[in-house]
């Protein structure tokens, strides 16, 4: 859902940019704006692998604690 929220900014602020700057510049620049999504989004998925694998290893250490009490 934030993907998409920002894709939809990125295409309303890239189709301003179009009427502003007619031409290879308005191109240019929608082109930024919808680059910048992607950029995010794999930013976000890579948020999340890191939190996964951060609470697996925080797993890992809680379960390894664990045995060396008993």
């Amino acid at each position: 859902m934030v993907i998409y929220a920002l894709a939809l900014g990125a295409a309303e602020r890239g189709s301003a940019y179009l009427v502003e700057y007619p031409g290879w510049g308005g191109r240019l620049l929608f082109l930024a704006c919808t680059g910048s999504v992607f950029m995010a989004g794999v930013k976000l998925f890579d948020c999340l692998a890191h939190e996964a694998a951060a609470r697996a290893a925080e797993a890992d250490h809680a379960e390894e604690s664990t045995t060396i009490q008993e």
